[in-house]
Order: structure tokens, then sequence, then C-alpha cells
């Protein structure tokens, strides 16, 4: 467990030394060059497809990566959990049918059909942590490929809606509105 955590660590830090190599831009061109490249959102969506995260990056969304690896990290530590746990009642389950009475949860389930019980529970689990890998990395990509389309939506201040809500102090009435404003 501490390899797996010391690689993830390592490939962060060669991840941020990569970002730091490439040619700086200024923070306007690089922001107005993805806005006007139409294949920004397919790129950024092909990044997160190649690498979780990567998508986010290249548009700029830094801070959505360590939510990225968390949800998928999390899924797979989910994963692996419910697979050895399934192992070792597996494992029980067959030496009890062979005869052996000194595995580890002899003392907690004597009924060996309670140690089926617990291998279906931790099947299941480890079943819906795997739909929750493919969906954390769907989304990731989904993500990327949104926000990017997002970046190129005009939002300008010569369109606006505004809801209102004016309350009257003497007939404690309270009226809701929409305000509409158009500027040319």
């Amino acid at each position: 467990m501490k390899t797996r955590v010391f690689i993830l660590f390592l490939f962060i830090v060669n991840l941020q030394l990569l970002a730091q190599e490439l040619p700086k831009e200024t923070p306007i061109s690089r922001k107005q060059r993805l806005i006007e490249d139409p294949l920004t959102p397919s790129k950024a969506a092909f990044y997160s497809a190649i690498l979780p995260g990567l998508g986010q990056i290249y548009i700029g969304k830094v801070w959505k990566v360590p939510l990225v690896f968390a949800a998928i990290g999390g899924s797979v530590y989910g994963y692996v959990y419910n697979q050895d746990e399934l192992s070792r009642y597996r494992t029980a389950y067959k030496r009890r049918n062979a005869g052996y009475m000194d595995d580890e949860f002899i003392e907690l389930i004597p009924d060996k059909n309670k140690l089926i019980e617990g291998m279906k529970f931790h099947k299941n689990y480890r079943d819906m942590s795997f739909l929750f890998i493919l969906g954390t990395y769907m989304l990731n990509i989904l993500d990327a490929n949104v926000s990017a389309h997002l970046m190129q939506f005009n939002v300008k201040d010569n369109l606006s809606i505004k809801p209102q809500l004016n309350s009257d102090f003497l007939s404690s009435e309270t009226s809701v509105g929409l305000k509409v404003l158009v500027k040319l």
C-alpha cells in the first residue's frame, strides 16, 4: 500500500514538473487561444480520456485535478478492499469445506453458510466499486468537455437577467419579479 501511495506521489510531482517546463504564456493569451479554438472541448475530453485530470489541466482548471484523483482513487480503494475481503472469506470457506477448522473467522463466524453471505456482501460492493470507477472516469471526461465548452460561452454584462424580491413593509406583501436587461 505504501508503494502505491509513493508511486502516486511521484506521478503528481512529475506532472507538476512537466507543467513548469511547458513554455510560458501570459494567462490572457492562453485563455484567449483556448476560447477561440473550436477544438478545445474535444482536445480536453481526449486528454482526460488518456489520463484523468489532464483535460482539466489543459483548460486551466487545475483545482479540479485533486477532486478527480480523489474520486477515482476512492473507488479503486473500495474495489481493492472488497476484493481482498472476498478472497479472505472464500479461503476460509474452502478450508472449512476441506475439513480444516483453523481459519481466522472460526471465533466470529462458526457457521460456514454465514461465510457465503460475507462473500456475497463483499462481491456486491466490489462490483459497485468497479461501477464507481467507470462512472468517475466518465464524469472526468464529461467535466473536461463541458468546462471547455463553457469557456467559449459569451458572458457579458450587456445581457443579464436578475431576479428581484420586493417587500412592502406597510401592507406585508411580497412581490417577486424578473428584470431583463439588454444593452445594445
